[in-house]
């Protein structure tokens, strides 16, 4: 049965000649492509966050989960997804126009939230970090409703500071200065990652937008810059630094670099085919954060090169499809849209290349979950959004293609 969106084109008038409707019909209500791969990420995440833990029950950490016995992340992921359908679903009904008017409202909303966080009480503590909210039921992570919230706002920013892009002070300050305050919240929680995916995007979308060049070199200097001096600062993250250029160190190995090393040994179990579907060693209590962080690691050992790649070429598909809806939208003179859709690749390919490259040793370990894939509701749910937020730039792109009305 064919997945349908609950939206219909007017059909062509009646005067038209019979081979232009022939030929108008072939464009498709959506992007069909675009949608199933979204769902075989999501469903082959799921199938490998019950294999990755399987075994957790065992542990003493997860011991408050044994009454749910070993399907206990699997049920909940399960759950997320559904909420993610659902929340797409709903957000694919709201007119792009609408979303950019709202786009400054949810920024400073958001920043409430992640204000919120740090407040003693409000802001719950999970393995030292302070980065959610209780909702009972689930937990709420502003930082990754902030990554979509900083898409909308840049590309709304972007178009209504198009005559001042050149400027420094009227074009690029007041996003720096709204960008550095999200930093250094994100930096007390603390969330490196997450500032570092928001810095990519709003960079991203002012290069697109037509930020001096000159300016945009200069305040990427500047960026690279600040990164060094907090990780340099930083006794922790440069520790974890040091440990990730010679991760077999004795020292690294048993500390700093434990993650990583077993990472890099769960791939090379893996070799070309891997050891098969629930097949993984590492994954018992071997490598930690398995159902999270480090799921393409258990993918790479239990799937093999072939499953990693497999992966790899479905997230290429979506930031390529991006990018290709982006140029449609503004070659139709949908500035913001398309901005969007390529802050939504931007955002989805950087945050993909991250968490690949700190599983696979080319990148320092940090806590950034692989999207549409690893264990979490608010990660899933807000990708889910990302992805709904790109179909209706599509929707609205063919509508417009059509010559018909929003």
């Amino acid at each position: 049965m064919a997945f349908q969106l609950p939206f219909r084109f007017n059909a062509p008038p009646a005067s038209m000649p019979v081979g232009s409707r022939a030929r108008q019909s072939k464009m498709m209500e959506y992007d069909q492509p675009l949608v199933w791969v979204t769902l075989l990420l999501m469903l082959l995440g799921m199938v490998m966050v019950y294999s990755a833990s399987i075994s957790l029950p065992d542990s003493p950490k997860f011991a408050n989960y044994v009454r749910w016995q070993n399907t206990y992340f699997l049920t909940r992921q399960a759950l997320f997804i559904a909420v993610s359908l659902v929340a797409g679903l709903f957000v694919f009904r709201i007119r792009i126009a609408d979303l950019q008017k709202a786009a400054p409202y949810l920024f400073i909303g958001t920043l409430v939230l992640l204000v919120l966080v740090l407040i003693p009480g409000l802001g719950v503590v999970v393995n030292g970090g302070r980065r959610w909210l209780s909702l009972k039921v689930i937990n709420l992570q502003p930082s990754e409703l902030m990554k979509v919230v900083a898409v909308l706002y840049a590309a709304d920013y972007t178009v209504r500071k198009q005559e001042y892009m050149h400027k420094l002070t009227k074009g690029f300050m007041p996003m720096a200065a709204a960008v550095g305050f999200v930093g250094l919240l994100l930096l007390l929680e603390p969330d490196l990652g997450a500032f570092g995916v928001i810095v990519c995007i709003a960079m991203g979308i002012l290069f697109l937008g037509g930020i001096n060049a000159i300016w945009f070199g200069g305040i990427g200097a500047v960026l690279v810059t600040i990164f060094i001096s907090i990780i340099a600062l930083s006794k922790f993250r440069r520790e974890r630094y040091f440990a990730y250029l010679n991760p077999w160190q004795e020292d690294n190995a048993l500390n700093k670099a434990y993650q990583l090393t077993h990472s890099l040994i769960a791939f090379g179990r893996g070799e070309i085919f891997g050891v098969g579907l629930g097949g993984s060693v590492e994954k018992l209590h071997y490598l930690p954060e398995a159902h999270t962080d480090f799921l393409l690691a258990v993918i790479g050992e239990e799937l093999g090169l072939a499953g990693v790649l497999v992966v790899i070429a479905m997230f290429y598909w979506i930031v390529k499809r991006s990018f290709d809806i982006g140029r449609q939208a503004i070659a139709i003179d949908q500035t913001f849209a398309g901005l969007t859709a390529k802050g939504i690749g931007i955002w989805i390919g950087v945050q993909t290349f991250i968490n690949m490259g700190v599983n696979l040793g080319l990148l320092p370990t940090k806590g950034l979950t692989l999207p549409l894939m690893s264990y979490g509701g608010t990660g899933v749910v807000i990708n889910c959004v990302g992805l709904a937020i790109l179909l209706r730039i599509d929707y609205e792109n063919r509508v417009l293609m059509r010559g018909g009305r929003l």
